[in-house]
């Protein structure tokens, strides 16, 4: 064999071949160990959203399309800024119930005539209350007082623009 000298050299030390290649097995084995290849626990899975989450998006995206329609139509504001206002109340209230901060909405821009305008936010109004009842009915219940007064205060605002 080619390496007889260095074997002779370590047997002469002491040591025999098998216990020179199970140290190196165990020191690879150790190195391997550190870096996570053998770990059994799984990673925490990331938590599922906070079902509040879309009604809170929602939100600021009505009281948003309220402050688009109070630029783009002034004589609109004595009308609508109040229902803009209850959007942004329940979106900070939300906000502060999950534990997110509040997203802003897009920057307003122009749109249509006051009727079509109107007619817009009523379909908004009316979609987003429909999610708010879904919601509410799977709502825990520290939050379904929240949650149906959230729809209530929706299909007000759906009547209050028809």
């Amino acid at each position: 064999m080619v390496l007889t000298g260095a074997v002779r050299e370590i047997r002469e030390i002491g040591h025999s071949r098998r216990w020179l290649l199970g140290t190196a097995a165990g020191a690879g084995a150790a190195a391997l160990t550190g870096c996570g290849l053998f770990d059994q626990a799984d990673p925490e899975p990331p938590k599922p959203p906070d079902p509040l989450e879309s009604l809170l998006a929602e939100a600021v995206a009505l009281a948003t399309a309220y402050d688009q329609a109070i630029v783009s139509q002034p004589g609109l504001r004595t009308r609508l800024a109040p229902l803009a206002e209850d959007h942004r109340t329940h979106a900070a209230e939300m906000s502060r119930l999950i534990g997110k901060p509040l997203a802003s909405g897009p920057a307003p821009s122009a749109s249509a005539g006051p009727a079509t305008t109107v007619a817009a936010l009523r379909q908004a109004e009316l979609a987003a209350q429909k999610t708010a009842v879904a919601a509410c009915k799977v709502a825990a219940t520290d939050r379904a007082g929240l949650v149906g007064s959230i729809a209530a205060c929706r299909a007000t605002h759906a009547e209050a623009l028809r």
